[in-house]
């Protein structure tokens, strides 16, 4: 396998294509904005990203992105959108993921020369492999520290987001546990403030867990946000290892990548990843990020699970793209001579019964995390009448049964399919 890094892009620009591509080989090697003498055949040989293909597609009118009225040429015939491919060697700056993200995605939106530029995807050497350890639970991992060995972890997030006391906190949990969910995570916004500190709301939480683990023989996973400043994130890593929690939450895109490599290194559970920021990336199809190459960065950084929206979502995601970015967390990382590092997708936002038979039909299995706020507690039967709904579309999709059919005879999926449609 070749020691170069490949990265592809979707490009639109008003000048020379060809020209518009070396400039970002440039931009992100050895080049500047001149010709330097130090820059000599043999460094840029040596060192120099190369332009590997390109693939015109179609001229538009008008730039997609806002580009400075003197820049803008004077003559031109549209703006021409194109794929592009660089690559890189290894030797520029070594299997470290930050100097990775510097290089495929810097300077490059910043270029005077693009209206649209997209990072879509990466090809990484094994070299990656070997520096970074990846997942340490996946799939088989969580489902063992769960105990759930088949269907998707039913799952939910605590609501109201923040104001909850650690005590009320508690007493939702325990109503969860008592209503036969599999996951709970804290919310993304709550993570150690003053009013439900985050050693306060283990203390408060794990009791509950480790008294209902002792009774069913089945420990319920929550993942505990610990987002924050390394020492604080190690800190409260060992105080939830120490109570007996079996998952850590962190907010991947504040933390970085970093961050997440290095907690992974000092990780005893399952370190869930949460993508809040996503629409960051994702949102313009002409600038940003796309699912292809971010994911693949959070795996090597090592998360178990990540967050991949849900059908129908309550946010601006398609539905193609949900389904997508799940296959792709399904999908081994490298070749067969290394680890898999697959992950857990994380399906949520606004998801009830009601997505679970088209969410079955397009992903092809139920690898996954299924979390609903909305879709558990606001279920006519209470909470555990939201849990058994949901386990009942699940048990419906993967026998190859309707959901109209298998409601029939199912009261709570019935009453979800009623409320939530």
């Amino acid at each position: 396998m070749s020691d170069r890094i490949h990265a592809h892009y979707f490009v639109e620009t008003p000048y020379d294509l060809e020209h518009a591509a070396q400039v970002m080989a440039g931009e992100q090697s050895s080049g500047t904005f001149t010709r330097l003498a130090s820059e000599t055949d043999a460094l840029r040989e040596a060192h120099g990203a190369r332009v590997e293909s390109i693939q015109h597609l179609e001229v538009v009118d008008r730039p997609s992105l806002p580009m400075r009225a003197d820049l803008v040429p004077t003559t031109r015939h549209g703006y021409q959108r194109a794929l592009v491919e660089l690559s890189w060697p290894l030797v520029n700056f070594g299997p470290s993921l930050p100097n990775l993200v510097s290089t495929v995605a810097g300077n490059l939106f910043e270029l005077k020369e693009f209206s649209g530029l997209r990072l879509l995807d990466l090809e990484l050497p094994p070299a990656f492999a070997e520096a970074y350890p990846g997942p340490q639970f996946g799939t088989a991992g969580t489902r063992q520290l769960s105990g759930v060995e088949q269907g998707p972890l039913i799952g939910t997030i605590i609501k109201p987001s923040v104001g909850l006391t650690p005590a009320q906190t508690a007493d939702t949990v325990k109503e969860l546990l008592e209503g036969g969910i599999d996951f709970i995570k804290d919310d993304e916004l709550q993570a150690n403030g003053p009013h439900s500190p985050l050693k306060a709301r283990v203390d408060a939480i794990m009791p509950l867990i480790n008294a209902h683990a002792e009774r069913t023989g089945k420990k319920v996973m929550y993942a505990f946000n610990i987002s924050g400043d390394i020492d604080e994130m190690r800190e409260h890593h060992d105080y939830v290892v120490a109570a007996g929690g079996t998952c850590v939450m962190v907010a991947i895109n504040s933390v970085g990548l970093a961050g997440v490599a290095h907690l992974r290194r000092h990780c005893q559970v399952a370190l869930h990843g949460h993508r809040a920021g996503w629409g960051l990336f994702s949102r313009s199809p002409h600038v940003g990020i796309g699912f292809a190459a971010y994911h693949k960065l959070w795996r090597l950084a090592g998360v178990d699970h990540i967050h991949v929206n849900g059908l129908r979502n309550k946010f601006s995601e398609a539905d193609d793209s949900v389904i997508a970015s799940a296959r792709a967390c399904q999908a081994p990382l490298f070749g067969s001579s290394t680890p898999d590092y697959m992950v857990m997708p994380v399906f949520s936002s606004g998801q009830s019964a009601v997505q679970v038979a088209d969410t079955h039909a397009a992903l092809g299995n139920s690898d996954l995390i299924y979390c609903c706020g909305g879709g558990i507690m606001a279920h006519p039967g209470g909470i555990a009448g939201g849990v058994a709904s949901l386990r009942q579309a699940w048990e419906a999709a993967t026998a190859g049964i309707a959901p109209e059919v298998y409601s029939r005879d199912h009261i709570e999926l019935a009453q979800a399919m009623e409320t939530f449609r």
